[in-house]
């Protein structure tokens, strides 16, 4: 019979989704099983209603038969089958689909009545077997038919459709593997074991039994007369195994899975060793429907804080895995999150590999965020060790979260926030520092620093601390430009405890300020003076009560910002805020440097100098000479 050509823009598709659709040759048996379980869902469909059908749902199965020795590798189904005309439309012409005709000619009544998913809607999957075959026959008796007819093809040349032999309805798919190369080796895809791992990987959940002969061991029966020291033999044989699970989990409704099913089903899934912190199940219907099996971990991955890390849902679409990390299903502050979605209602695209960015999927990325915020909020009112354990893990990617696209999704995030407090030392959210304000207290109060000890002693945190407020202490580098982002919560301004006005000053108090500032006007601009660009200026500090000084940054941009900014290197390392050094009038220290002003104006700016480095080193900022400072406090040891 003469070959048959595909149409011109067929023939171009095929060459084109070959060599470069798919990313991963591997999923043409995820295409051609799902083929097969369209095939059987049509079949189903109509012995609801046509008992000349003569098969139950118990019947009905998927075989996959691969056959080193002529590097064949066979998937064969008892579904609806096609006749001559289906298989020149369906596979003579490329994106011309069956299963999309299928659904399209059944009435919106029968839609709804009908629980039959067709995957494959685009006629192109099937063509994805060429990335590893030279040939594809298919071999198909349509339901009703007398006659089978045998398709053939070796790829863009054409095809052939002639009439054969065949017992029963169904379709055989007989691909004829690619000999190896040294780039590929094909002869995986005829391997027992990486068989059976494709199909749990893509096609495990496919509601049908997909059946293979695998290979099994078993003690030979020992011979009537065998020796006393007979040591026992070992044999290989074949048996017929269902080697997908057919029934996800997630199917399952909360009251027939138990927790501990749940947490198997994780570790074995995800690769963890430890149990999951908890479980989300989520079972949505509406104009979007999809189930949902989420997981938050105990323990952050060892690359969770590095680039190297992919977040993302695994994505299934009737129970086939399309995407095993769907990154848009997740926003990047619950990017630890795992699981699984599955949907009939995503729009795929031809190769089921990528995902349309479509209203649907969209839908489900929002209310997926609404459930994990939801059982976040549980955690931490009802199981607070729990999630102190959650935050120790994972909080700073809450609080990266909170800061990213310049506080964008602060107000999502701030009930899940927290910070150790001044307060018994504990971890405390804000809810918990503003219940616990005293009336006369305006602000919420931060310092920001390395960690919790030091910022205890910083000066600029005693006068705070003297009245009886809470601080917050902030010690990651996101920190601060957390507080920045947030700025206020429930009607309180939050503050650092380096601004000036932190504690607000009576009328009195501020003209005694004012006051303070121009009496000592003089020593302020020697201070300046002898110190030069090393600092903006000098000032009368109103933030220090016993200590001597302190450094703070004039502007928006704080000092542990630029610490921040310096650790990432290249053009930021160079990068650093205007610096003022404050300085406490009623100090020792102040009293020492204003009296050798007037007798000894070198030793006054040696205890200019001396102060300065004192608030460097207090600020966790680096000397620029340690040796000139050492030299310059044993000059003063007289």
């Amino acid at each position: 019979m003469a070959k048959k050509q595909f149409k011109a823009e067929s023939k171009r598709l095929l060459e084109l989704m070959i060599n470069s659709i798919y990313t991963h040759k591997e999923i043409f048996l995820r295409e051609i099983i799902s083929n097969a379980s369209d095939a059987i869902d049509k079949l189903a469909y109509i012995a609801l209603t046509d008992d000349k059908v003569g098969l139950n749902h118990s019947d009905f199965k998927i075989t996959v038969v691969p056959n080193e020795e002529e590097r064949t590798l066979t998937v064969s189904d008892n579904g609806i089958g096609m006749t001559k005309e289906e298989l020149e439309n369906n596979l003579g012409t490329i994106a011309q689909s069956g299963s999309f005709q299928f659904k399209k000619d059944m009435s919106t009544e029968e839609k709804k009545e009908s629980d039959t998913d067709i995957i494959g809607q685009f006629g192109v999957g099937f063509y994805s077997a060429f990335m590893v075959s030279d040939k594809i026959t298919v071999i198909s008796k349509a339901y009703g038919s007398d006659t089978a007819y045998k398709w053939e093809s070796e790829g863009a040349d054409g095809y052939t459709v002639t009439e054969c032999e065949k017992d029963s309805v169904g379709t055989d798919v007989i691909m004829h593997i690619k000999p190896d190369t040294d780039e590929e080796d094909y002869c995986e895809y005829l391997e027992e074991y990486g068989l059976e791992r494709l199909i749990k990987k893509y096609s495990d959940y496919i509601r049908y039994p997909i059946r293979m002969e695998v290979t099994k061991s078993r003690q030979k029966e020992k011979p009537a007369d065998a020796p006393e020291d007979y040591k026992p033999e070992w044999e290989d044989y074949k048996e017929w195994e269902t080697v997908n699970s057919m029934v996800p989990v997630w199917q399952k409704g909360k009251n027939e899975v138990t927790e501990e099913e749940y947490n198997d089903f994780y570790k074995q899934k995800f690769m963890d060793y430890e149990d999951p912190l908890c479980s989300i199940s989520i079972n949505a219907e509406g104009l979007v429907s999809y189930k949902a099996l989420l997981f938050i971990p105990a323990k952050a991955p060892y690359d969770y804080y590095t680039r190297d890390y992919e977040k993302g849902l695994q994505l299934y679409s009737s129970g086939v895995l399309i995407m095993d990390k769907c990154s848009d299903l997740l926003p990047e502050h619950f990017r630890f999150v795992k699981g699984v979605v599955d949907t009939p209602d995503v729009s795929l695209n031809i190769s089921r590999e990528m995902l349309q960015h479509d209203h649907q999927l969209k839908t489900i990325a929002a209310n997926i965020e609404k459930k994990i915020k939801a059982r976040l909020v549980k955690m931490q009112k009802d199981e607070p060790e729990k999630y102190e354990q959650f935050w120790n893990s994972f909080g700073r990617q809450i609080k990266y979260g909170a800061a990213a696209d310049y506080g964008m999704h602060k107000d999502q995030l701030l009930d899940l926030i927290m910070f150790a407090s001044s307060k018994e030392g504990k971890l405390t959210t804000f809810e918990e520092y503003k219940s616990r304000m005293p009336e006369d207290q305006e602000y919420i109060y931060y310092a920001a620093g390395e960690n919790s000890a030091n910022l205890a002693k910083l000066p600029q945190t005693e006068r705070i601390l003297d009245k009886g407020y809470e601080i917050f202490w902030c010690t990651d580098d996101v920190d601060e430009f957390v507080m920045q982002f947030v700025a206020e919560y429930d009607g309180k301004k939050i503050k650092s405890v380096n601004d000036d006005d932190a504690l607000p000053e009576t009328d009195e108090e501020k003209e005694a300020s004012e006051k303070k500032a121009a009496d000592n006007k003089d020593v302020l601009d020697f201070v300046k003076e002898t110190l030069g660009d090393k600092i903006k200026e000098a000032r009368i500090s109103k933030i220090l009560k016993s200590h001597a000084c302190c450094l703070t940054a004039d502007g928006g941009i704080s000092i542990e910002m630029e610490k921040y900014m310096r650790k990432q290197g290249g053009e930021l390392a160079d990068f650093h805020t205007e610096h003022v050094l404050e300085l406490n009038a009623d100090s020792s220290a102040f009293a020492a440097m204003r009296n050798a002003m007037e007798s000894d104006r070198e030793t006054a700016a040696k205890y200019a100098k001396l102060l300065y480095a004192q608030a460097l080193l207090i600020a966790g900022l680096p000397l620029e000479d340690p040796s000139e400072y050492s030299d310059l406090v044993c000059s003063l040891m007289k």
